[in-house]
């Protein structure tokens, strides 16, 4: 059996490549070897945990406030060594950490083929967001096989100048892992989540999730004031906004937030009470790539605080809108949502344009043609 290893260091990546590893456990070709960074740590952790993945390795990492060049130097010296263990066929990375920029040239370096799941992904910025875009577009020059979410993603790929036959769109994984999620009854941990989930007929949620780099500073401190004027202005509705773990990020945007009877500040939440905490909300506020495509998927509008986004296909359907991270936008396109109910409805239409439950599915049957072993699905479209 090919030796095939995945390797993922944040819950993102984690939520993604759970689908892919199962499948590659139940693949009569593939041995499956899983490996973590820990870029990050307890939420990580805990998506292992829910889809029963246990990494034959874990470099561990994580420490406080460590830079970008810190953390992809220990990634790649970390995986030198698991790669010289392991001598895997390939190496499967998803998205566009530094865990996966710094593990495809790991791999590259030994000549080991580079699997990029969620690959062709572009802004058209640089710096935005920061560094993904260029860990993603890094990651795609050392890659053997592509794995584009969407045609839109392959149309990027193309561009570029990369070759078709590399290229298999799939549709994105975390489509797979989310309908399996919201599919299981799930038990909240927080009572307080438990409550306003249980009563979001009467009081409509509106969730909040912030964490990006490039709005750390005045960007952040701007959502954390129109949170609070949105929460003046609709005491009806209940704002909550699972707090990450950067102390930058909770600098930032609760300066505003304290004291505020409606607004709710909770520790993040593990992805299978996210997942619910979508499905029960009303509104989504973020900055986050994974939920602009996860909460369309639920038939949710979102608005996004950024100015541009690697993740178009749910602006053209219309359940996505950029409004940057500027005050007046968001405070003036949440009222919007609350107050014109048409308006409400043309944004809450469930678009699904990421995925159909079978990406993982589609993934394996890539690597299977890659190795010469099987054909390769239809494209996702």
């Amino acid at each position: 059996m090919l030796k095939i290893m995945t390797v993922y260091g944040t819950r993102p990546e984690a939520i993604k490549v759970a689908p892919i590893i199962k499948a590659l456990e139940e693949s009569d070709n593939f041995e499956s070897i899983p490996v973590v960074t820990g870029q990050h740590r307890e939420m990580l952790d805990s998506v292992n945990k829910l889809f029963g993945i246990e990494p034959v390795r874990d470099l561990n990492i994580m420490s406080a406030k460590q830079g970008l060049n810190g953390i992809v130097a220990k990634v790649i010296k970390g995986l030198d060594a698991v790669y010289a263990e392991f001598e895997p066929d390939a190496v499967i990375v998803q998205g566009d950490t530094s865990t996966v920029m710094g593990a495809a040239i790991a791999a590259f370096n030994r000549q080991i083929p580079v699997v990029h799941v969620e690959a062709g992904l572009r802004s058209g910025d640089i710096n935005s967001p920061f560094p993904e875009e260029a860990n993603r577009k890094l990651t795609s020059q050392i890659s053997k096989l592509h794995l584009a979410p969407t045609s839109t993603s392959k149309a990027n790929l193309l561009r570029e100048a990369l070759p078709e036959k590399e290229i298999v769109v799939t549709g994105n994984s975390v489509i797979d892992a989310l309908l399996e999620v919201v599919e299981k009854p799930v038990e909240f941990t927080d009572q307080t989540v438990a409550e306003l989930v249980a009563q979001k007929d009467d009081a409509p949620i509106v969730l909040v999730t912030t964490h990006r780099r490039e709005n750390l500073g005045e960007s952040m401190q701007n959502i954390g004031r129109a949170v609070a004027t949105l929460a003046g202005k609709y005491p009806g509705y209940r704002f909550l906004l699972p707090a990450h773990k950067n102390p930058l990020v909770r600098e930032n945007v609760l300066l505003h937030l304290e004291g505020l009877q409606n607004v709710f500040v909770i520790e993040p939440l593990v992805y299978a009470e996210f997942a619910h905490v979508i499905a029960a909300s009303r509104i989504v506020l973020t900055d986050s790539g994974g939920v602009q495509e996860e909460a369309p998927s639920l038939g949710k509008p979102v608005l996004v605080m950024r100015e541009n986004t690697e993740r178009p296909e749910a602006v053209g359907a219309g359940t996505v809108r950029l409004v940057g991270a500027d005050y007046d936008r968001i405070v003036a396109e949440v009222s919007a949502l609350i107050d014109d109910e048409k308006h409400f409805a043309s944004m809450a239409n469930a678009v699904n344009p990421y995925g159909d439950g079978r990406a993982a599915e589609r993934t394996v049957a890539a690597l299977e043609q890659m190795f010469g072993l099987g054909q390769r699905l239809a494209d996702f479209k």
